[in-house]
């Protein structure tokens, strides 16, 4: 079925040619496209014709007598009613490549050659035609659209006020779902770190115990690398939820870019030195400052190098550079990896885009370390962009921060001699958590650590015990039955004994709130969980220099 075979209304197409013959040849190949076929046999009968009807198409002989095609072209779409008229030239002689420019020039959208091929030309002609009844019916329709319109008129204040309506309820349904998606997040968080507070605190018992078996060590290191990568992704996707509700709040405070370099170094080593990746440094201007949150710009040059450690080679390069321009401090993490193609680098900061799936390489992660690189460098006033040469030629991400002119460095502290040492008291550790692998893991990661361990599983029993038995500190997980640890906190500060117990708040939940609720009900500390053995550790050193102090005033 040819293209004309749809249209159901009949055009007008005029053939314009000196010879009766090769008119009658038109005629007869062009028939079976069902329309008016109108012959001219000049250039002037030509111009008569379009001024008596409307064509879709001119066929038009660039060989005439008197006014030849070219002539007979210019003088049609000089003529502002027949401009936009598509013409077919026919050519026998003059095919060089300036008369087809000139042609073209003239207005022409094709050419056909003598001897015509009776398919081609049927179906260029038949292509034309379609496009003009679909221009006509176009143009049919926005009549209508506009007659349409003026009737409609009279509604449109009511139809505007129902569209409102309907966003208005859009948007509380958006509202509301973006509410259970914030709620949502934070049960998977609290539900995730659940079982890898056990698997932290493991690990940890693992590492104080001598591994002879090197595959044994092997698989304790895989279990810490892999625990800390969850525990990242984790605090990651609920960063992100805080930034997109606005409640992310920024602890400031002046900082050296060789202070933001070596803390960010320190942070991503794990993962660099997993890969066999060499680190290259290359810094400028040590000293200069910008204000920012430390942990947040640490944050943001980690992913960027962890980022740069996923997606290369093992044994890759990485490049990291520090130095001012203008009023800017400027960082840059520049890798021989994977590269990024032209399409990936538009969407590369995209909340959960995984650029590399097209490419072939199986992307780690959730898709959101990138999004919240840009979302905190966007807080701190800065901006962050990345370039590529292409696929296998690497990568470089650029982070721009305001430095802070003018400002000399902080002055070092010199830190105070400890009252008393860390590690020189045995201290009474209650634990409280539902969890029996939770509870057994932390008490005896404790017991080995030298400390008198008791455990509770839930909030009664842990009552209960610190009652009778009056630890240093007790560790309690807030979701325990019966009384949850809210509620045994508040009940602990209530007793006349209850001010002098160090008491820390151990959770999934990490949410500021979360945090407010736990200092509300009296907690001296908020840690979620898992808790590793170098946080462990500065929990029980502070509980030490508590008691220290309290027995030095009393």
């Amino acid at each position: 079925m040819n293209a004309a075979a749809s249209i159901t209304e009949r055009v007008n197409i005029l053939l314009v040619d000196d010879q009766p013959s090769r008119l009658l040849s038109y005629e007869s190949v062009l028939a079976g496209l069902g329309q008016n076929l109108i012959s001219a046999r000049s250039g002037e009968q030509a111009l008569q014709r379009l001024l008596e009807d409307d064509f879709a198409v001119i066929l038009l002989d660039v060989s005439m007598p008197g006014m030849d095609g070219f002539e007979t072209a210019a003088m049609i779409h000089d003529h502002p009613r027949f401009e936009s008229i598509p013409i077919i030239f026919v050519t026998g002689v003059h095919d060089s490549e300036f008369d087809a420019l000139k042609g073209y020039r003239l207005g022409a959208v094709d050419y056909v050659s003598i001897p015509i091929v009776p398919e081609i030309l049927r179906s260029k002609v038949s292509v034309l035609v379609e496009l003009y009844v679909q221009r006509r019916e176009l143009q049919r329709l926005n009549r209508s659209l506009a007659e349409a319109n003026a009737t409609l008129q009279n509604e449109k204040a009511r139809e505007l006020e129902r569209v409102n309506r309907n966003l208005e309820q859009a948007n509380a349904a958006l509202r509301d779902a973006d509410r259970h998606k914030d709620e949502f997040i934070a049960i998977l968080a609290h539900e995730l770190r659940n079982p890898l507070a056990p698997i932290r605190a493991a690990v940890d018992v693992m590492s104080l115990m001598p591994l002879e078996h090197p595959q044994l060590r092997w698989a304790r290191e895989v279990i810490d690398r892999q625990t800390t990568h969850l525990s990242r992704l984790v605090d990651d996707l609920l960063d992100v939820s805080r930034i997109s509700r606005g409640t992310i709040k920024l602890n400031k405070e002046l900082l050296t870019l060789r202070t933001i370099l070596d803390r960010s170094i320190e942070a991503a080593q794990p993962i660099i030195s997993a890969h066999q990746h060499q680190l290259q440094i290359d810094s400028a201007g040590d000293h200069e400052m910008v204000e920012g949150d430390p942990t947040r710009l640490v944050q943001i040059l980690s992913n960027l190098l962890n980022n740069a450690a996923k997606y290369m080679q093992t044994s890759g390069t990485i490049q990291l550079r520090a130095r001012v321009e203008g009023s800017y401090a400027v960082f840059s993490v520049k890798d021989s990896g994977i590269g990024l193609t032209s399409e990936a680098l538009p969407k590369l900061f995209n909340l959960f885009s995984r650029v590399h799936e097209d490419s072939g390489h199986l992307p780690s992660g959730l898709g959101i370390g990138l999004a919240l690189v840009r979302q905190l460098v966007e807080l701190h006033g800065g901006t962050v962009t990345a370039t590529s040469p292409g696929p296998n030629l690497g990568s470089e991400f650029t982070v721009r921060l305001p430095l802070m002119s003018g400002i000399a460095p902080p002055a070092p502290v010199e830190p105070e001699p400890a009252a008393i040492p860390a590690a020189a008291q045995r201290l009474r550790v209650l634990v409280a958590d539902d969890n029996a692998d939770a509870l057994e893991s932390l008490a005896m990661l404790l017991e080995i650590c030298g400390h008198e361990v008791r455990k509770a599983s839930d909030g009664a029993e842990t009552l209960q015990a610190l009652s009778a038995w009056r630890p240093d500190v007790a560790l309690l997980d807030i979701g325990m039955p019966i009384l949850d640890g809210y509620e045994v906190a508040r009940r602990i500060r209530s007793e006349p004994w209850g001010s002098r117990l160090f008491l820390v708040a151990v959770s999934g939940w990490g949410q500021s709130e979360d945090l407010q609720r736990a200092s509300d009900a009296g907690f001296d500390l908020h840690f979620r969980k898992p808790i590793g053995l170098p946080a462990l550790e500065d929990i029980l050193d502070k509980a030490q220099r508590l008691q220290a102090e309290t027995t030095v005033r009393s």
